[in-house]
């Protein structure tokens, strides 16, 4: 069916406009617009070409009808949008930060070696050096906005956690850690992990392909540490680098060391806690559409 404007007024047709005479008969005309002063023209007459019935006008002499062309509303665009959306999520993971953890986390099986093979003084001054580096990409994150990333709130605690593990592990193997506390440690590690790949892939927008979740310059949302898990991240990484010392400095055995795993035990606990009960609130989600 197509469509006609006559004036400021639809008219609806069928097909093409034909003249049959002798075969028409009067139909009542839509309203129409016409100028003043004119007499109304008679209405559509319709009529039968093999199967299909026709409709057509008929106008008397000097009528002049005015034509305006419809114009069809746009559709809204969902490609713009998520165009868009994917705009806002989109930072550059090259910052000096993303930069300082990617090198904790390739410092990590190095370190593992050098543990293994009971080289504890180049560890020591190795892991002194990875220490620096996550001091330095805190400092530089919190002091300058253009360095700070929905990427690296991510990457800083993920880096600690690996070059943590590793190191557990490592030491347990050089009987400087008990076993025990290294199994807590790598359990609580283990699901804080799994909670970060769910937070991702549950705030990542569609599509959700694999190259869209393993993307690092799209962030969806920003972690943030409690404070007690700060604390014990902290206590850790004390008992890691008293643990290298004690076979350079010779106290193995020593009651401090000892005591230093318990504070470690507890503060891992009360950390898997805290990520318990205020899990919700230490996640900010960058697109809530």
């Amino acid at each position: 069916m197509s469509v006609l404007l006559l004036g400021r007024f639809p008219l609806t047709a069928l097909g093409c406009a034909v003249r049959r005479a002798g075969r028409c008969r009067d139909v009542v005309p839509d309203t129409w617009s016409r100028r003043a002063g004119r007499a109304a023209p008679p209405g559509p007459v319709r009529g039968k070409t093999g199967e299909r019935t026709l409709l057509t006008w008929r106008f008397p002499a000097g009528v002049r009808l005015q034509k305006r062309t419809a114009t069809a509303q746009p559709e809204p665009d969902r490609g713009t949008d998520r165009r868009r959306l994917a705009e806002q999520l989109y930072e550059n993971p090259w910052t000096i930060p993303n930069m300082l953890s990617m090198t904790r986390i390739a410092l990590s099986p190095v370190l593992g070696y050098l543990i293994v093979v009971e080289d504890f003084n180049l560890a020591l001054g190795l892991f002194a050096f990875a220490g620096i580096t996550d001091l330095l990409d805190g400092y530089i994150a919190r002091n300058w906005a253009n360095q700070k990333s929905a990427l690296g709130s991510a990457l800083d605690p993920l880096a600690d956690k690996i070059l943590i593990s590793v190191l557990y592990v490592c030491l347990t193997y050089a009987n400087l850690i008990p076993v025990p506390l290294t199994i807590m440690i790598i359990l609580r590690d283990i699901v804080l992990i799994a909670a970060v790949f769910y937070v991702r892939y549950k705030t990542l927008p569609p599509p959700r392909t694999v190259s869209r979740y393993f993307n690092p310059c799209y962030a969806t949302a920003h972690l943030e540490p409690t404070f007690i898990s700060k604390m014990n991240t902290a206590v850790q990484l004390i008992l890691v680098a008293a643990s290298l010392a004690a076979p350079v400095f010779n106290y193995v055995d020593s009651i401090y060391l000892q005591t230093l795993w318990v504070i470690t035990a507890i503060t891992t606990g009360a950390s898997a806690y805290s990520y318990y009960h205020y899990g919700q609130q230490t996640v900010k989600v960058l697109n809530k559409k």
